[in-house]
């Protein structure tokens, strides 16, 4: 039987977080994956945590791969998992988030109902910041997709056919190039979506500084793909912005 998913970590001195994702990877309740992690050459001790893993996942008949050397960022070193992965479905979980430990499983169920050739799926996802402090339900649906990335990347699965009919991310990008990846199929990509919360996203990095990049870098991918013309971009950008700016005035009363 040939491996279900690819789950895919990148890490760059992740010691503080890295074992409590290794683990929610480790204790799934479905096993038919292989985890492959990607390090950034860390000095924190990260390397050595992974390391103390490989027995772990080979007593559990779970295929381990891992490499640590210099990466240019994080989409060059989800380029090089890609390039390492052997299984059916390719899937990225941050090196400080946790999947729930059924989350291969009902990825599993799911895309065993529902293969109409799919070639995307994602779920819902919890931010996590001490406190919840966000979710993330939204389907793909190409005429909202296309204006604002709604979906939740993060622990979500790709078909590894997706890669080879649209190519590996764009590394000139540091934020937003899970959305130009999507957004080059427009609307042919085949989304399904799984109605359950898989993973748990950790909200320490969710700055303004890093969202107004986001946004600038999501404008860029709109007009590069050939999603929405430059002056619909920049009118997407404008809303998006307003709206994040309110509802941050709103928290902070």
């Amino acid at each position: 039987m040939s491996l279900f998913v690819s789950i895919i970590t990148v890490s760059y001195n992740s010691s503080k977080t890295i074992k409590e994702t290794i683990e929610s990877v480790l204790n799934q309740s479905y096993q038919n994956f292989e985890y492959i992690l990607v390090d950034g050459n860390s000095t924190d001790g990260t390397v050595e945590i992974i390391k103390s893993y490989e027995q772990k996942f080979k007593e559990k008949g779970i295929a381990f791969k891992w490499k640590s050397e210099d990466d240019t960022g994080i989409y060059d070193a989800w380029n090089k998992g890609v390039k390492m992965a052997d299984a059916t479905w390719i899937a990225f979980l941050g090196s400080d988030d946790v999947y729930e430990l059924d989350a291969i499983q009902c990825y599993y169920d799911y895309i065993d109902k529902n293969n109409e050739e799919l070639n995307y799926v994602s779920s819902k996802v919890k931010i996590i910041n001490n406190k919840l402090i966000d979710k993330i339900e939204h389907k793909w649906e190409w005429n909202v997709f296309k204006k604002q990335m709604i979906i939740g990347h993060v622990g979500s699965f790709h078909h590894q056919s997706y890669f080879k009919e649209y190519g590996l991310f764009d590394t000139s990008y540091k934020i937003a190039g899970d959305y130009e990846l999507l957004l080059r199929a427009k609307n042919n990509l085949k989304a399904g979506f799984l109605p359950k919360y898989t993973v748990v996203m950790n909200g320490d990095g969710v700055s303004l500084d890093n969202v107004n990049k986001a946004l600038s870098e999501a404008y860029r991918a709109r007009v590069t793909t050939g999603a929405r013309l430059k002056y619909l971009a920049y009118i997407d950008f404008l809303i998006i912005h307003l709206k994040i700016k309110i509802k941050t005035l709103i928290k902070g009363k």
